[in-house]
């Protein structure tokens, strides 16, 4: 269960008599350190660590961080915006001891995600954690919704005797073939041993379609936890892979050609205990909320891409044909739309049923990502939203006059042309607030002068080995 309430001076009620209990338990269990841990603006695990017995005083006071790091990009150059970039000032990192898990993949840490308050004890408006938590507390107060989330996980396996730089798949079997199971047996059984042992269920881990390409899908939660668990699992894949000599990326692309790896959103609205994508009776099961909420997530998807695609490799994975969902259309079961609507199957219909969001990838701020397409969704349930024509097969293939009708466009084909649909979306400027807006276009801008006249080869090698 995610904490609830903002972070305060001196420490939420209860927190630090936690705190000192759980520091005592851990040091019995060999925990020596604490990995406190977020994500910047471009995408990127941040973290500053504590002694075990320093983590009562991180939950009564917080633990210092530059600002600037809302302004770094992938390479760590930092820009400016109006707001941020500046050297001056501090935050404070405050765990959420509902988060605590004791790292089974690196042996001697735990780890625990944060939220970020001035030094005065106001919440930070440009924490990612933070702006998420307080969408979903006004959207179950002001209209009763809640969520269940998940975000799936993609990545490359690479050699990690390969040249400096270079990414050499470690698996050689086909696309989910049994061969490249066998190959990484191993390291996969102590990958499931270790999310086991951390609390992470696993739904699905198997071999995925590019070169050296493996996914994990793990079970729903409330979408702040969900994004906590996703960074959390990249941190124990990584952790694991290094213990078997092998090295792990999850770019968008780690390579300039073929199918790269996606984060997409899974997204179910929940009123009273009741899953409102099922048993309703608008098209395919619905509840007129539910087709809302896809409808206004549909709308904003040019927009959106500057925030679930934001780096230049993501723009060598959204490519026409190829399952990464890049055009502006829905269908039930279609891979190739860019929101798949998942029925379910019959029996845990009731359950399973939701909306997958598919150009998204994990060099999106999980927390960001789930934050904007929610309020994307949620400007749809208030406006009542209604769908355009669901789209069958591939939307590649529609003629222009069915495009049309269905009122299917292609999504950005640059960053450049996602941050220009970004800042020109309202909805979502209104909903990120004006510092992190800004944040993001800055971070966005940087990016972009960062590759200016690179290929496409150059551009997947810059980022191979960021995420």
């Amino acid at each position: 269960m995610t904490t609830l309430a903002d972070p305060v001076p001196g420490g939420r009620p209860g927190d630090v008599e936690r705190a000192a209990g759980l520091a005592g338990e851990l040091a019995g269990r060999g925990v020596h350190g604490i990995v406190l841990s977020y994500v910047d603006t471009a995408g990127v695990g941040r973290v500053k660590t504590v002694p075990t017995g320093r983590l009562a005083d991180a939950a009564a006071w917080g633990v210092g961080m530059s600002p600037v790091f809302d302004t770094f990009l992938a390479d760590d150059t930092i820009v400016t915006s109006g707001e941020l970039g500046s050297p001056d000032g501090d935050l404070r990192l405050y765990p959420d001891l509902d988060g605590l898990t004791v790292l089974a993949g690196q042996p001697g840490w735990a780890w625990a995600p944060v939220d970020r308050i001035t030094q005065d004890g106001h919440p930070h408006p440009g924490c990612s954690r933070t702006f998420l938590r307080h969408l979903l507390t006004d959207a179950a107060s002001g209209l009763g919704l809640g969520f269940r989330a998940a975000v799936e996980i993609e990545w490359a396996v690479g050699l990690g005797s390969a040249p400096a730089g270079e990414f050499a798949p470690a698996a050689t079997g086909p696309a989910y073939g049994a061969t490249r199971q066998v190959e990484l047996s191993d390291f996969g059984a102590d990958l499931l041993a270790a999310c086991a042992a951390q609390g992470v269920d696993v739904d699905q881990f198997h071999p995925e379609y590019a070169a050296g390409q493996f996914e994990i899908s793990a079970g729903a939660l409330d979408p702040v936890a969900a994004a906590d668990r996703s960074v959390l699992v990249r941190h124990t894949i990584r952790a694991v892979a290094r213990r078997h000599g092998l090295r792990v990326s999850f770019s968008p692309a780690v390579n300039a050609v073929g199918v790269g790896n996606g984060g997409h959103l899974h997204l179910s609205l929940w009123r009273d205990g009741r899953n409102l994508h099922t048993g309703g009776a608008r098209r395919h099961g619905m509840t007129a909320e539910a087709e809302a909420f896809a409808a206004g997530v549909l709308a904003r998807l040019p927009g959106l891409t500057a925030v679930t695609a934001p780096s230049p490799a993501s723009y060598l994975r959204l490519r026409p044909s190829q399952w990464a969902g890049v055009f502006t259309a829905w269908g039930p079961e279609t891979r190739e739309c860019a929101l798949r609507l998942i029925t379910g199957t019959a029996g845990p219909r009731d359950r399973a049923a939701n909306l997958e969001v598919k150009p998204v990838d994990l060099a999106a701020n999980p927390y960001l990502a789930l934050g904007a397409v929610i309020a994307a969704g949620l400007d749809g349930v208030r406006r009542e939203a209604v769908l355009p024509g669901e789209t069958t097969g591939d939307p590649a293939r529609l003629t222009p006059e069915e495009a049309a009708a269905r009122e299917v466009r292609r999504l950005p084909t640059s960053l450049a042309e996602a941050v220009e649909a970004f800042r020109a979306d309202d909805v979502l400027r209104d909903a990120l607030g004006a510092l992190l807006t800004d944040a993001v276009i800055a971070v966005r801008e940087g990016e972009i002068a960062a590759v200016d006249g690179l290929e496409d080869d150059q551009v997947a090698a810059a980022y191979r080995w960021v995420y």
